[in-house]
């Protein structure tokens, strides 16, 4: 079996546990990328009952927030159901611009609570499948599986990775707990997942012909020194930061919490990593997360 064959195949399987053990279809993470788009036409290849889900996270650009709606219009017209999740925190409505003022930090590479609040909270009690791949993070390579079950404790995670039958009912019975992940994709290089796109795919999103390798939120610290292009593109998303950068000052003098900043530039280079005093990320985080 090549790797499409092994990828339709996790998909099926994956298909039977949700419907045996959640007696509902199979959840598609949607984000709009390359990676997703592979996955959902694997998906759809694959010929079992799926609902595709994409989390709007707020600071997406406009071309991906309008793919997604493209792509979702027509799963819709073939009968494939859709759902656009908008984010909450502590049961209201939120932004990345209103998370930043209430963490009282700005997101960094090693404090990603924007990923847990924006991103990765729908799926409860569900069988999901994400286009995660090894090949995006060495860390995915070494700390995750073809399978897994989700547990805020490390120890406790539950993975999976082959077919092995002899495993099958330990991993089935973490479902019934959690939500569960399978990452079919996830031995998939960068060329298996350009060559299947363009053989498969009739679409892209438009940011790939614009120059872009990545599709997620505009200045996400794991995009580096990348973000300077897409603030370039997208000034008003600085200023979006600024702003809130400016109302999370506020929101700290407020709370009584300690702080080198003065203003909200001061901020925003620490965060774009220019300040060359600028502390450890992990030992500011440490401290945050005990001020918070």
């Amino acid at each position: 079996m090549d790797k499409l064959d092994i990828a339709i195949e996790r998909i099926k399987t994956a298909s039977d546990m949700s419907l045996t053990f959640y007696k509902k279809p199979l959840m598609i993470c949607y984000s709009g990328g390359k990676d997703s788009d592979c996955l959902l036409r694997l998906s759809i290849m694959a010929k079992v009952p799926i609902e595709v889900v994409h989390s709007h996270t707020t600071a997406d650009a406009p071309e991906t927030v309008l793919y997604v709606r493209k792509v979702f219009r027509d799963l819709e017209l073939k009968g494939i159901p859709v759902n656009i999740i908008y984010p909450t925190y502590k049961g209201m409505r939120t932004s990345m611009w209103d998370l930043i003022v209430q963490k009282s930090i700005p997101p960094t590479r090693s404090m990603r609570y924007c990923c847990d609040i924006l991103k990765e909270t729908s799926g409860r009690n569900r069988h999901i499948c994400t286009g995660v791949r090894w090949a995006e993070s060495s860390k995915r390579k070494n700390g995750r599986g073809i399978f897994e079950g989700i547990n805020r404790n490390k120890k406790e995670r539950i993975i999976l990775s082959n077919d092995n039958d002899d495993k099958r009912k330990l991993f089935e019975r973490c479902q019934l707990k959690s939500k569960t992940v399978t990452n079919p994709i996830i031995d998939f290089t960068d060329s298996d997942v350009l060559g299947f796109n363009r053989e498969f795919c009739t679409h892209h999103n438009p940011l790939y012909d614009c120059g872009y390798d990545r599709v997620g939120c505009i200045g996400c610290p794991i995009a580096g020194k990348k973000r300077y292009k897409e603030f370039e593109d997208y000034p008003k998303y600085k200023q979006l930061y600024l702003l809130a950068f400016d109302r999370m000052l506020k929101a700290r003098k407020a709370k009584g919490l300690a702080t080198k900043w003065e203003t909200n530039i001061e901020v925003f280079k620490w965060w774009m990593e220019e300040d060359p005093n600028q502390l450890n990320f992990f030992t500011w985080n440490r401290r945050v997360d005990d001020e918070l």
